[in-house]
């Protein structure tokens, strides 16, 4: 699924908005439907929201540098909102259809049972649910094989990547047509099995907790905190994944610092997992052997740190925090 595909929206609020803006700035026609039911003058008051917010968030990227500020229009006449009464013909012509309507299970299913009876059968159907698994959905589906999870990051036009999570009944080719389509549009997905909080979410979740802790036992402020994350934990991660860093540095690392924190804070959720243990049993120390969680037999080290460093050095520009040795001259 790599041409321009009609794309659907289920649901007219934050998450149908962004991805809307995110097809037709790749060229998608888009089409929101608002699912809930309302007069005449409220939904004409939804439309003129939902497409002012569109006309908006175009008007910043250009603004940003993204776009000419003489395509805005273009771009906004990609995208229109239909109420559900009328939502047939958008419908029947999807390729693609996102389900991004409130968190409350009977809702979502009612609105994927509508929408699936009326989609053509090669339409693929999402859900872009943070927090139900899709094999709680997918008894709503006409076609469960060609429905699946995905969950996009706030602001979705901006953030790239998107996680993809497949039911027990989705059809594997689907999944591959889905990141076709995702890829197409500028976006970096990543597959998940079905599990709570799929990869992003449950990693927040936890760091989140954790930061809000700090501040609840007087670690530090708020504000030293935040810092701590931007300049520290963001940084280094927006260049070194986390399991990539465990490696960099080695998983024995992890292992004797969570035993300390483990026993110094009195907690076990500091505990390393037991795949720790088990890779420095079995000498998948990291970059140093070879092999920790990921596989670097036949990589030439030297090249890859150096690659990674000169990122974190364009970070450092980026910041503006690069600067030149203090030297001494005669």
């Amino acid at each position: 699924m790599t041409n321009r595909v009609n794309i659907v929206c289920l649901g007219a609020g934050r998450m149908g908005r962004g991805i809307a803006v995110a097809f037709a700035y790749a060229g998608h026609r888009t089409t929101m439907i608002d699912v809930k039911v309302r007069s005449a003058e409220d939904f004409t008051k939804l439309e003129a929201d939902a497409l002012d917010e569109v006309r908006k968030t175009f008007a910043s990227l250009s603004k940003l540098g993204l776009l000419s500020e003489a395509d805005v229009e273009q771009l906004i006449a990609r995208v229109s909102v239909v109420s559900a009464g009328e939502s047939g013909p958008a419908l029947s012509e999807a390729g693609m259809v996102f389900e991004g309507v409130p968190e409350v299970v009977e809702l979502k299913r009612e609105v994927l049972a509508a929408a699936s009876s009326q989609v053509g059968p090669d339409t693929i159907i999402a859900s872009t649910t943070s927090t139900i698994l899709v094999d709680d959905l997918s008894g709503a589906m006409v076609n469960p094989h060609r429905f699946l999870n995905v969950h996009w990051l706030n602001p979705a036009y901006l953030i790239p990547l998107v996680e993809i999570s497949p039911g027990k009944a989705t059809d594997p080719a689907i999944i591959e047509d889905v990141k076709a389509l995702l890829e197409g549009i500028g976006k970096v997905p990543v597959v998940c099995a079905a599990t709570p909080g799929f990869i992003v979410p449950r990693i927040q979740a936890l760091a989140m907790n954790e930061a809000a802790r700090m501040v609840e036992e007087g670690v530090a402020s708020a504000e030293e905190i935040d810092k701590a994350i931007r300049y520290g934990f963001g940084f280094r991660y927006a260049v070194l994944g986390l399991l990539e860093f465990i490696d960099w540095g080695g998983g024995e690392i992890l292992y004797y610092a969570s035993r300390y924190l483990e026993g110094a804070l009195g907690n076990e959720r500091y505990r390393a997992p037991e795949v720790i243990s088990r890779n420095m049993n079995e000498g998948r120390i990291g970059l140093r052997t070879g092999a920790g969680f990921l596989d670097y037999s036949g990589l030439d080290v030297d090249a890859y740190r150096a690659k990674r460093l000169q990122a974190m050095v364009d970070l450092l520009r980026h910041f503006g925090l690069a600067r030149p040795p203090v030297l001494d001259r005669n």
